[in-house]
């Protein structure tokens, strides 16, 4: 899932864009890219702008981006995986640079106190006028402590969302999605969600036949669905990712107290532990507000002060976070999911998960689970050409 009205159609192919960022007449005239390695990046992500955007040709074969990485000052710097790079530049070239592709970090001043250092500053405030700027993960922190992102809109990693709100409260960030496209700005979530964001410039820049390419050469899908809540841990009150997963895999013990196992003291945590045991029943508004021997007036205004949510958008969430863990873990046909998760039909499962994380029950279960065989055994991957 990205973030860019353009795509809004689910990924038809864009005209190669104009001007500065999709003109290509001769081969000297590629396409520049600079690739800001800042000190502790992160290694998986440095090679990535090389592989995607450098990787990219036309149909004879020509180069369509020349990708070139730096660092600040020219010297090494030590990457997330313990070994020092020494690119072959200094910062100069943003000055000339097109596009200029920073990919995330582990630590620094950005990620730890939402400041960036002077020398990094006056090198981004060097950049060529005009030149697009790709962030990839914690690249988005580096952004907005230069203030680039300022009442823009914005991801990174989803790890990462809380600490960036409270140090970029003017940004507007979304959190589930994979990529944010905002024209001179993009921002990805993290580690492979830069692999969709750059497969998407190279399909904004030059059309989908030519990311189509540089997707197969690098075997991966030209397009995801789904946002990043899909990788991101279940959602919900501290011990939800323990829940009871209902009768599916045999309902955990009542709470002790009454014989139906009513929670022996009320208020909210009793109610949202009265819900977590019960997921795949029937919970009115007026049952969970018996459970906290509450008035539903009382439960309701009480629930959003302790939770920051409705208790209707909560046990939503909780039963989505059931349903995805059984989809994970079991066999059980979507159907008996449904039910047991507490949605009632496979219909509205589907609903519930394509709002939540973007994509059906099927497809969550495919990419956690793999296809199977006739024998319980994963179906072998073929290469395709």
């Amino acid at each position: 899932m990205c973030k860019d009205p353009a795509m809004a159609d689910g990924g038809r192919a864009l005209e190669p864009a104009q001007g500065l960022w999709g003109e290509l007449t001769t081969d000297a005239e590629r396409h520049e890219v600079a690739v800001l390695a800042l000190p502790h990046v992160v290694a998986f992500e440095l090679g990535l702008p090389h592989r995607f955007l450098g990787g990219a040709v036309d149909a004879d074969g020509r180069p369509l981006y020349r990708v070139r990485t730096c660092t600040v000052d020219g010297g090494p710097v030590r990457t997330s995986a313990h070994y020092t790079v020494l690119p072959d530049h200094d910062a100069s070239i943003l000055r000339t640079a097109a596009t200029i592709v920073i990919p995330g970090i582990v630590g620094g001043p950005p990620v730890v106190q939402g400041r960036l250092d002077p020398t990094v500053a006056a090198a981004l405030a060097g950049r060529r006028p005009g030149a697009r700027l790709v962030s990839i993960c914690t690249g988005a922190y580096v952004l907005a402590a230069a203030g680039l992102l300022d009442g823009r809109p914005a991801t990174t990693h989803w790890m990462r969302t809380e600490p960036f709100r409270s140090f970029f409260p003017t940004v507007q960030l979304d959190p589930d999605v994979l990529y944010v496209d905002d024209g001179d700005v993009l921002t990805s979530a993290g580690n492979a969600a830069g692999i969709d964001l750059l497969l998407h410039v190279v399909r904004r820049d030059h059309g989908a036949e030519v990311a189509n390419r540089v997707a197969r050469r690098n075997v991966v899908a030209p397009w995801r669905d789904g946002g990043q809540s899909q990788f991101s841990t279940a959602p919900g009150a501290p011990g939800a990712a323990q829940a009871a997963p209902g009768r599916a895999a045999g309902r955990p013990p009542r709470a002790p107290g009454s014989p139906n196992g009513e929670a022996p003291t009320p208020g909210i945590p009793a109610a949202r532990t009265f819900a977590l045991e019960r997921l795949d029943e029937p919970l009115p508004l007026t049952r969970l507000a018996g459970s906290a021997a509450m008035s539903v007036r009382t439960f309701t205004r009480r629930f959003r002060e302790e939770t920051g949510q409705s208790p209707h958008s909560w046990l939503a969430a909780q039963r989505v976070a059931l349903a995805r863990r059984l989809l994970e873990s079991t066999d059980l046909p979507v159907e008996r999911v449904a039910v047991d998760a507490g949605f009632g039909t496979a219909a509205s499962l589907r609903q519930h998960l394509h709002a939540a994380i973007g994509i059906s029950p099927g497809a969550y279960r495919r990419m956690y689970r793999g296809p199977r065989t006739g024998g319980g055994g994963l179906t072998p991957h073929r290469l395709g050409r």
